[in-house]
Parts: structure tokens; sequence; C-alpha cells
């Protein structure tokens, strides 16, 4: 038990080490060699050492009796797949230090998000985003992308989010019936350097948010992200802006996107992008909640610099201007601990006041515990770390107990044969302990009803098929099951046809789906059976499961996601969460053979 106590202390100690670095770093900007190198470094853990005991309260942001004069050079902080994270890891608070920090030291900053940031957590759920709208106009954002999860809350609230802000949203492709929505770029003349924003957003958003949104009340898609077969109508709306943005006199040109690089959103990826385009300086991107930093040789054979800036404020972007106009350095500062920094760092401005009082309201309605689970409940491997020392998720490429437990809850709530659940809805981890309401809504937050649906046993082999057709990469469609268990042969190419909104076609060739068991007996895919899922899945064909257009719907409304989850919870399981969701890979639903 000593060990322990000292081990933690240990822990703590090298935690606040390492906020007094970041804090040291910033603090030490040199504005007397206004070209020098980046004035803070990426964040990295510190050794442990002994010694006097800290506290969070021995660590402030140092205060700045007078700001510098204003040296010429310019630092663009981005933000991506925020996610409503507004107080993990870095959060906006310390966002809003940085951005002051340089501010004092005589850096002029400009701040812009790449998408996703109004949904995923409690907060954005409670207020359909506005309260993440009111805090990053409290962070005076210069300007933002939709991303795919903007129009989670449907099309009007996005609109009234848009208009809330009082910063632009831009994007060279979100249109209505082909005329654009939103500006494609916006340019901003810096201490006489002109930078180019030109907003791009994944066509993929079609089915990634939800496709009725995007239809008219025929059923016909009136919104659309300028998509094709082989990306070249993106490509050549991309270019068109960027070489208008040239045209008007911009020195630099930022791509602002939510494209990421996952290979299931080819043709669209940032590769896809950067390869098919010219005249791009720096691409910036969001949607694959990745941090990786790397060089993509553009159609002409340069080098374009591309920043992922991962997801819940787990780091924050920048890239570095010289006075001349010099694109210095583009990179990102990485937190890696799952530790919040505003539980080390007293840091007290305006947002870090507005961030409270955004949620006291609201955590005192969700910090009620009725649960508890003896087990870790994981969407993330409980092991493996990325590059940054990030947790990699696996929920969207293979089984966990998390999704075990969602699609149980669903099944046992509906009285379904089967039910199935895209891994994209499935959000956050539990941690052995305690349950509160606050931790149901951060696993599904978005509040779509459980509902039953009547189809065959082919239906459910093409909707397997159809969220299969990429692993082992990650999916937001990839289906959790429960009573039922599949073999996904991973060696046999997917001969899924999808349209060009990305849409479910049918499946033309060898199937790497097999073995489909419904209880212990195999799927007959002439046979009717019951599933339960949300009606996003069965109703509104999101993430493209459009097998089940015209299916009987015997229950359009059995509960709320969440709800359904909480009285699968208490009522199915007593309250407790027990050994048989133990193995954070699951029971055995989901095989892959590689």
């Amino acid at each position: 038990m000593k060990k322990e106590k000292k081990k933690e202390l240990f822990r703590r100690i090298s935690l606040i080490l390492t906020l007094l670095i970041l804090v040291t770093s910033i603090a030490c900007v040199k504005t007397e060699n206004p070209s020098s190198e980046i004035p803070f470094d990426r964040i990295t853990s510190s050794e442990s050492v002994s010694g006097e005991t800290l506290t969070s309260e021995d660590i402030t942001v140092p205060e700045e009796s007078e700001k510098a004069e204003k040296n010429g050079e310019i630092f663009i902080l981005y933000t991506s797949d925020v996610h409503c994270g507004i107080d993990q890891r870095f959060g906006y608070a310390m966002l809003e230090a940085v951005r002051e920090s340089l501010e004092q030291k005589g850096y002029t900053t400009l701040l812009v998000d790449d998408g996703d940031a109004v949904q995923g957590e409690n907060i954005g759920t409670l207020s359909k985003g506005e309260a993440i709208i009111r805090l990053m106009n409290g962070l005076k954002y210069d300007v933002a992308i939709p991303g795919n999860h903007e129009f989670d809350y449907g099309m009007d609230q996005f609109f009234k989010l848009t208009e809330m802000a009082d910063f632009p949203y831009i994007s060279c492709n979100f249109n209505k019936e082909g005329e654009l929505i939103f500006d494609p770029y916006i340019i901003k003349e810096i201490n006489g350097t002109k930078i180019a924003f030109v907003g791009v957003t994944t066509p993929k958003t079609l089915n990634s948010s939800t496709p009725k949104y995007f239809q008219d009340e025929n059923g016909n898609f009136i919104y659309g992200f300028m998509q094709d077969d082989d990306g070249s109508l993106l490509y050549e709306t991309l270019q068109n802006a960027v070489d208008s943005a040239r045209s008007e006199g911009a020195d630099l040109v930022y791509v602002m996107a939510h494209t990421g690089n996952d290979v299931n959103d080819s043709p669209w990826t940032c590769e896809d992008i950067i390869s098919h385009t010219s005249g791009i300086d720096v691409y910036l991107d969001g949607h694959s909640h990745d941090t990786e930093q790397e060089v993509i040789l553009n159609k002409d054979g340069e080098p374009v610099p591309r920043s992922g800036v991962g997801t819940k404020m787990d780091a924050i972007g920048f890239s570095h201007i010289s006075a001349d106009g010099e694109i210095l350095k583009t990179d990102i500062l990485a937190w890696p601990s799952e530790e919040a920094l505003d539980d080390f760092l007293i840091l007290d401005n305006i947002v870090s006041e507005m961030v409270d009082e955004e949620k006291n309201e609201m955590n005192q309605k969700l910090g009620m515990v009725f649960a508890k689970t003896e087990e870790d409940l994981r969407v993330d491997d409980p092991v493996l770390v990325d590059d940054e020392g990030i947790p990699v998720q696996i929920v969207r490429r293979m089984e966990t107990n998390m999704g075990d437990l969602c699609t149980d809850a669903y099944r046992a709530e509906s009285e379904a044969d089967i039910a199935i659940l895209n891994a994209g809805a499935i959000r956050a981890n539990i941690d052995k302990g305690d349950i509160t309401y606050n931790d149901i809504l951060s696993v599904v937050p978005f509040c779509d009803d459980v509902c039953v649906a009547e189809v065959t046993g082919q239906q459910i082999l093409d909707a397997l098929e159809w969220g299969a057709s990429t692993c082992p990469d990650r999916n937001g469609g990839f289906l959790q099951v429960s009573g039922l268990s599949y073999t996904i042969d991973v060696n046999v190419k997917s001969s899924c046809v999808s349209d060009d909104n990305s849409m479910f076609v049918k499946v033309a060739g060898q199937r790497r789906v097999k073995d489909v068991f419904v209880g212990e007996d195999k799927l007959d895919p002439k046979k009717t059976y019951t599933v339960a899922s949300n009606n996003y899945l069965l109703m509104e064909n999101g993430v493209g499961y459009t097998m089940f257009d015209g299916a009987n719907i015997i229950k359009t409304k059995v509960k709320t996601e969440n709800q359904c989850l909480i009285d699968y919870i208490t009522d199915d399981l007593g309250g407790v969460v027990g050994s048989e969701y133990a193995d954070p890979y699951g029971q055995g639903r989901i095989t892959i053979i590689q």
C-alpha cells in the first residue's frame, strides 16, 4: 500500500513538473529575436523525482505586467474534433492561456477550428451545441468549418449555431442544390501578410451524420459536399477556391479540412486531396482524430505539411509565421496524459469562468450515481497507445465489452431477437466504480431512439458485410452485436458497392463475413428476424445502411438510447455491471481472421 501511495505521489509530481516546463517555456518567448525557434516545445513526460510535495495551488500561469510590442510574427493556433471536451486534457481555459501568453509576448495570434466541436459530451447534448458556441465566442475564434457532427442536431439547429457564432464558418464544398452555403475561403491580412483559409468538409458527412437531414420530404438529397465516384469534383472545387484566393493576393493558403486519413474515407482523404491539388501551403486536418504530422506531395510533386490535432483537446496545433511571411514550423502541443490540465493548474481567465458557468447547472443533474461497474468498460484498447501516448480506439474495428453492454441493453429492453449498433454511436469508456448519468450520456450522447424492425436474414448479412467492409481499419459503421455472432475474413477483399453519396448499393462478389449465428442457430437468409438498433441506423440510412429501406418498423420509440442503457443496468443487471463483461475485448461474438 505504501509503495502504491509513493508511486502515485511521484506520478503527480511528474505531471506537475511537466506543467512547470510548459508554463516556463511559454513565458520564455524571446521578443528580441522574433525569428527564433518555436517558443515552446511539444509537451513530454518528465522524469519522476523526489522532493517537496507540490499541489496544484503551487502552480499558476504567470501574469504579465505589460504586453510587449508586436514583433510582426504570427501564430495560427488550431483545434479539431473537440467533441465538447472543453475541460479535458488542455481544455479551453488552457487554450486561452496559451493564446494570451503569445499575445503578451508580442505575437499576433489567429485561432481556427476544423470541425466537430459542438457534439460528443453531455454539455453539447443538453444544449444542442449552443453552450460550445458561447464558449468559442468567448475564446474569440477567428474562423471555423463544419465537421460532419456539426449537423447532428438537425439542419435548423445547425444554422442557428452558425448564426450564434461571432466568427464566420467557411466551406468550399457544402452546398444546397449546387449553391454554396458559406464563403469558400476568408483572407486575413496580418502585419502585411495575407493568409487565406479555405474550408472543406468530407462528403462522408452525408452518411456519418443523419442522411435525412440533407434530404427533402421526398427523400432526395438537396444538400451535398461535391461528392462523386472518384473525388474529382471535390478536387476541382477546392482547387478553384485556392486559385481564387491566390488571385485575390493571398500570400499563404491554409486549408482547414475535416477529411482525415482513414482509408474508408477515400477518395476524400487528406492524401487524396493534396495529391490532386496545388497551391496549398499547409493542410490543417481533422475527422480521423489522429495526431500525425506528415508531409504529402501535391500534384506538382511539392511537399505540403499535413497536421492532425487529435480529439478532446489532447493537442493544440500551431503554425508559426515569421515577420516576413515565411512559415517557420507547423506542429502540435500534445498532452498524452488522460488527466486534465485543469486538475493540476490554476487557470483563472474569462474562459475558465465561462466553462464553469456552463457546467455548473448541468453537473448538478448529471453527477448523480445510479449504479456501479466492477469492470472497466472500454471503447479504447486497455494497453495500446499511439505515438503520442493516447489510447488506441478499437470499438470501430473489433468487439469490445462496451459494445456488448450497449447492444445487450437494446436487445433486452426491446425484446428483439438481435441487436446491432454502429460503433460510431459508442463514444466513451466507463472506468470501474460508480456510474453516473453523466457517464451514460458520454457513452451514447446522441439521444437517438431505440427502435425495432422486422428484417430478413439476407438484410442482416448485407448489413454485417457493409459494417465489415473496411475492417481492420476504423469505421464508424462497424457493427457491435447482441444475440448474434459472426466472423470477418479480412483476407477477402470487400466487394461492397456504394453510390456517389457513400450509401450501400449491393455486395457484388465474395463475402468476407461468414459463420453468422443467431444464438446457436445458423442465420437463415430467408427467415424474418426482429432487430433492435437506433433510428439512425434502421430508419435514417445512417452510415449508409440502405439495406433496411422498406423494413417493417414494429417499434419506433422503445426508449432513448441512454435511457435504455440506464434501465438495463439498473433493472436487468441489478445496478451492477459484473464479471460477464470482464474481458475488454468482449465475449467472442465477433471473430476476425487476418
